[in-house]
């Protein structure tokens, strides 16, 4: 069963289009909870914190600064609206669709860059930022406000312009948002989870998933950013015109 989010309409909206706006809500939010959980940088961000002494403590910290600040950004939005998502054709509307494909360009242009250069000579290893170099006495409370700092921002934007259309009228409706919170950091969950409970055997994983990402991120961050920026520009203009 679809949470029943009222579409927006100046006028009573017919039930079939209503599910349909809903459906759409839903797969941009699946969409995109997916690529904040998938994104290359802040995945080796924790793949660094979370082998680290006391790894667990900090990479738990991690997660919970990661969650808290998308819940955060989800309630901000929800109250800015009201819990009452502007009507369709409505200058708020048309603001929040261009947000999304202005994000959209953003993240096709990220996609050009990137694509650009893996083609030319490899390039030098850039010196690693200082809380690298004290991981292992790193607090917990550093870990807690290192995840808000890098998290994917414009894929974050990109959730939070999608969240305006949302109108909380049942539990679905708030389970909803609260499992696209829960997708958003799935990856990090899943880790920290085995690296609680297999704790020598995932220094090994670890290891072995930060090479791969050392490895394939120009090529994950094409083709993720290029597949949501086109779907934002594309879903959007879509309703606007």
């Amino acid at each position: 069963m679809l949470p029943t989010w009222d579409a927006p309409s100046s006028t009573e909206v017919p039930s079939r289009r209503g599910e349909r706006g809903t459906a759409v809500l839903l797969l941009n939010l699946f969409l995109i909870g997916l690529a904040v959980a998938l994104d290359p940088l802040p995945l080796t961000a924790f793949l660094i914190v979370l082998p680290s002494e006391r790894g667990a403590r900090k990479g738990a910290a991690y997660v919970f600064g990661w969650l808290v600040s998308l819940g955060v950004v989800v309630t901000i939005t929800v109250l800015a609206t009201g819990n009452n998502p502007p009507k369709p054709e409505t200058a708020p509307t048309l603001a929040a669709l261009a947000v999304k494909v202005a994000l959209g360009v953003v993240l096709v242009v990220i996609a050009i860059r990137h694509r650009r250069g893996m083609g030319r000579e490899p390039r030098k290893p850039k010196k690693p930022p200082k809380w690298q170099e004290h991981v292992d006495s790193m607090s917990p409370w550093f870990a807690l406000g290192l995840a808000p700092a890098l998290q994917p921002w414009v894929l974050i934007g990109a959730g939070a312009a999608t969240v305006v259309e949302a109108k909380l009228s049942s539990w679905q409706s708030f389970l909803a948002l609260f499992l696209y919170c829960v997708l958003a950091s799935s990856s990090y969950l899943a880790m920290e989870i085995y690296a609680v409970l297999r704790p020598a055997q995932s220094h090994a994983f670890l290891a072995g998933f930060r090479a791969w990402i050392d490895n394939h991120t120009d090529q994950a961050i094409v083709l993720g950013s290029l597949i949501i920026g086109l779907w934002l520009i594309v879903n959007s203009l879509s309703l606007i015109f």
